[in-house]
């Protein structure tokens, strides 16, 4: 197909492809027409009439130019450009049938916003590969071709404070419109990892969850208050839960009764339970945490059973 230059880019000539061979004496017929008298044969013609079908394909012919202008800001897009050009003309034949001449002039000045339109519900509806907020869809699009304008403009890349100062926006919401438009370039799992000696993909290199990450968690939160507990509780809640041993047994290595022993353990594992989840409305986030030693050393690295949040 061949392609249409125009400065520095090239736009193939693409038309809409449902349309079918037309009658070659009616197309010299009607190709001494102006724009207005086509427009009032598409809008007197009925739905079906070859002689419609005719005139909307010379008018098309005749604002292909319009269509490549309303495309070029978004050649950069991942979007193919044939499929773009398809897109516009569905927005001029839009243009075509709905034409008013009581709000404009020419069919030029008519269709450019339809095109525009069109090719903007395009990436909105269609390309998102996750859902933006359509704010934000917007002024990705509007970013693109400000980017364009100012270009030509400036003669140079414009910088996100021309662009910000041009849309009349925050330099924030420039970012945040950037970071949305990486949707438009999803990598896919399956993709090869560049510079590496084998093939390997993407997948394969992707982290895992770490339950090592919940058990450390774990830990900061009981250290944030085992300094709180009396010495006799720590060490308790130590031979019990790190050393294994009975409550017989400790009471027996401290000299007191299994009855104390076991009174001393529930207040103790109440107690932590409580600051944990929060249950007195105090904040458990009053300094930063610290990993106690004694922490450590009572669960061996591992959050006892009987602290864990449910």
């Amino acid at each position: 197909m061949a392609a249409i230059c125009s400065g520095t880019l090239s736009i193939p000539e693409s038309r809409p492809g449902w349309r079918t061979p037309l009658d070659g004496m009616l197309t010299k017929e009607l190709a001494g027409l102006d724009d207005q008298a086509l427009l009032d044969l598409v809008r007197l013609s009925p739905q079906a009439s070859e002689r419609r079908a005719v005139a909307c394909e010379l008018l098309v012919t005749r604002h292909q130019g319009l269509v490549r202008s309303c495309v070029r800001p978004y050649l950069r897009s991942p979007e193919p450009t044939e499929d773009l050009m398809q897109v516009g003309y569905v927005g001029l034949l839009k243009a075509i049938s709905n034409f008013d001449p009581a709000l404009c002039c020419t069919l030029a000045t008519y269709a450019r916003p339809c095109i525009s339109g069109e090719l903007k519900r395009h990436f909105r509806d269609k390309r998102w590969q996750v859902r933006v907020k359509r704010p934000v869809q917007e002024l990705v699009l509007e970013v693109r071709e400000a980017t364009w304008r100012l270009a030509q403009e400036l003669g140079r890349t414009p910088t996100d404070t021309d662009i910000a100062r041009h849309l009349g926006v925050s330099e924030d919401d420039l970012r945040q419109a950037r970071r949305a438009e990486l949707a438009f370039w999803p990598d896919s799992l399956d993709a090869p990892v560049a510079g590496q000696p084998e093939t390997i993909t993407l997948a394969d290199v992707l982290g895992e969850e770490d339950p090592r990450v919940e058990h450390m968690l774990g830990m900061q939160a009981v250290a944030t208050h085992w300094g709180e507990l009396p010495a006799r509780e720590q060490e308790i809640l130590l031979m019990d839960i790190r050393g294994g041993m009975t409550q017989a047994q400790i009471g027996q290595r401290l000299r007191i009764s299994q009855m104390h022993v076991s009174r001393l353990r529930s207040h103790a594992l109440g107690y932590l339970r409580s600051r944990l989840l929060d249950l007195e409305g105090n904040s458990a986030a009053k300094e930063p945490c610290v990993v106690a030693t004694g922490a450590h050393r009572l669960c061996g690295g591992r959050l006892p059973r009987t602290l864990r949040l449910r």
